[in-house]
């Protein structure tokens, strides 16, 4: 499944060398600290034993590897995956005291990893930016161990109005605000484009079936502001 506005030639790496120098700083100005809230929800969704291994897709600056590091085990080694070699050197340098993370620069469509290799799976707000959606979950399920676990988190379909009216008029502010901390506002108004384009929960748990994960779900967040989408690689 082809993502019209992520093809666009050079447009979402455009975007992420503009802003990975203050992309934390910003998550938490438009999120109001609560991405934090909902990458902590995931990791604890993971329910991780301290031996397994875990690919990071989209990684940024590492959010999703420190979490697991600091709450699963320090001592595990983690693959960090990003197309951005901004973010890439920002996670390095914001994770430096780790010695145990492989980060690699590759696009979640192709990774340059072994299949039947990790136990944990995860994407935080990547899988939207992605160029095409089958090819990313079927890079996913390729690169997983039979009993492995993807686990996504990504912006989904209110599905209160009311609360729907009040975060629409709230994302309008989005670009500006990104003018005024990153200099830019071009970035942030993809941003909010790309949200809006998004498949729905229901539609993204039919692609994850569709590409042999078992036992899918997902749970909204925040009255589906976001959404934790979960399935398994059974052989």
């Amino acid at each position: 499944m082809q993502q019209y506005l992520q093809n666009k030639k050079g447009l979402v790496q455009n975007v992420f060398d503009q802003v990975f120098d203050k992309y934390d700083l910003m998550n938490d100005f438009m999120s109001l600290g609560i991405h934090r809230l909902w990458k902590k929800n995931l990791i604890n969704m993971m329910n991780a034993s301290p031996k397994q291994k875990l690919v990071d897709v989209a990684c940024g600056t590492g959010d999703i590897a420190k979490l697991y590091l600091n709450n699963i085990n320090r001592d595990a080694k983690i693959t960090c995956v990003d197309p951005n070699k901004g973010m890439i050197n920002k996670g390095k340098e914001k994770l430096k005291k780790f010695k145990n993370l492989n980060w690699v620069t590759a696009p979640a469509e192709k990774l340059p990893l072994k299949k039947d290799s990790f136990d944990f799976y995860t994407i935080s707000f990547g899988l939207r930016n992605t160029k095409n959606l089958d090819k990313t979950l079927s890079e996913a399920y390729r690169v997983l161990k039979p009993g492995g676990r993807f686990i996504c988190l990504e912006f989904s379909k209110i599905q209160n109005s009311n609360l729907n009216l009040i975060y629409k008029n709230y994302s309008k502010l989005i670009p500006s605000i990104g003018k005024l901390i990153v200099g830019e506002k071009e970035p942030y108004e993809y941003l909010i484009k790309s949200i809006e384009n998004f498949i729905n929960q229901d539609q993204l748990i039919d692609l994850m079936i569709k590409k042999n994960f078992k036992k899918c779900t997902y749970r909204n967040l925040s009255g589906g502001i976001v959404s934790i989408h979960s399935g398994w690689k059974i052989s």
